[in-house]
């Protein structure tokens, strides 16, 4: 189709689909999107700046990316990359979530010194959420591994008084199995334990680790792309503790939730390309956060004013908006947050700056987040995107920074 200065991409997009005879169904469902995506990309509300994405609109319409769009240039002559399996360190962990729990307990009766004590269980759990916000993924499998039969062996077994405590403990054990295959792209698993943790959420009479569970079952329907799931997940969480959160003695744990809840409704219609709504639940957050003061961790979300900002960048970048998330990472201090999450925070930056095409800004984020968290920036579906997106960016002439950074990341 011949290109004319005046078509914007949007309209390029338009016309080349129905040249192909596709609905925007047709499209959206090529492109695992929703319909009112592809609506807003050809009427310009949604910008199209990332390579992968214009390049995953190239092959869904038949088409070069040249044609979507005319700027993006022809990438380097290269041999079809090599799918090298990226170990993500959790599959001791998968193996560990597997069939029965604590199968043996259902017929053996452990002696007193088979079990863990209570004291024991929560130093454990205390320990593995450690090493999730430091993104240490190999030693948290290790440890997790061992953890869930041991703790599901006590619950089976321990008195009755001590049982409450124990599937609180259980609970929380599994949502840091449900946020750790999320951060490493493993949605299916990341399901079923957050599914585990909300039952011994429930068994313990816990209704805040409930909607925790909750939080991390969200997260796992987002990476899966069923957006409809999580926004009711989510939502259901913000009908219950929104009418709470009005009265002045609403206990910030509860605040921290609800806040929390928001920013998973603003990072799914970010990626459904809703601006409005987007924005209309950072604001709800940002109200939260503000009237809680102070950064938190509560039920390990690490809710607060920091992670609202950290979100409000990120958005903004899934929105296509590079400029106002570049704004908005300029007035941020990260260093309070975990080590996960200042990663998270600056593999955003360096997709904020490929979308403006900036590439050694990029590399540079990308090169200080992989030494906060390595095991994070070489395994994360999005760092592995970005890294991609920029080496097709240099064409002939990578930097040796990049180079050596894809090369760490096992990226041909």
């Amino acid at each position: 189709m011949a290109d004319t200065d005046e078509r914007t991409t949007g309209q390029r997009i338009k016309e080349l689909r129905r040249a192909a005879g596709m609905s925007q169904s047709d499209l959206a469902s090529a492109m695992e999107r929703s319909e009112s995506w592809v609506s807003q990309v050809e009427r310009g509300v949604q910008p199209v700046e990332r390579l992968s994405v214009l390049q995953a609109l190239a092959d869904a319409l038949g088409v070069s990316v040249r044609d979507v769009r005319p700027d993006a240039g022809a990438p380097a002559e290269q041999p079809p990359e090599v799918q090298v399996p990226v170990s993500n360190d959790l599959d001791a962990l998968r193996v560990a979530l597997t069939g029965h729990p604590a199968l043996s307990s259902l017929f053996d009766e452990p002696g007193p010194e088979a079990t863990a004590s209570a004291d024991e269980l929560r130093a454990q759990v205390d320990e593995v959420w450690e090493l999730a916000h430091a993104s240490k993924y190999a030693a948290l499998s290790e440890r997790l591994a061992a953890l869930l039969p041991s703790i599901e062996t006590a619950v089976r077994h321990a008195p009755a008084s001590s049982r409450l405590e124990l599937h609180s403990l259980r609970a929380r054990a599994y949502q840091v199995v449900a946020a750790a295959f999320v951060r490493q792209d493993e949605a299916d698993a990341a399901w079923i334990a957050a599914d585990r943790a909300l039952q011994a959420a429930e068994l313990a009479g816990q209704p805040l680790e409930v909607v925790a569970s909750l939080f991390r079952m969200a997260h796992a329907f987002i990476r899966q792309q069923r957006t409809e799931q999580a926004e009711h997940a989510a939502s259901s969480a913000v009908t219950v503790l929104t009418p709470r959160a009005e009265s002045p003695n609403c206990p910030p744990e509860e605040l921290s939730l609800l806040g929390a809840m928001h920013l998973v409704l603003a990072v799914i219609n970010a990626r459904e390309g809703h601006r409005s709504e987007t924005h209309l639940h950072i604001s709800q957050a940002r109200e939260i956060a503000t009237r809680l003061g102070e950064d938190r961790n509560d039920f390990d979300t690490e809710f607060g004013p920091t992670n609202v900002e950290l979100h409000a960048v990120a958005t903004a970048v899934d929105l296509g908006d590079a400029g106002l998330a570049l704004d908005v990472a300029n007035g941020v201090d990260a260093s309070g947050l975990s080590a996960e999450r200042q990663s998270r925070f600056l593999l955003d930056v360096a997709r904020a700056h490929a979308q403006r095409r900036h590439v050694g800004e990029a590399v540079a984020a990308l090169l200080e987040a992989e030494q906060l968290a390595p095991e994070q920036i070489h395994s994360h579906h999005s760092a592995r995107t970005v890294v991609r997106d920029l080496v097709q960016l240099s064409g002939n002439r990578v930097p040796k920074p990049l180079a050596q950074l894809a090369e760490r990341m096992a990226i041909n």
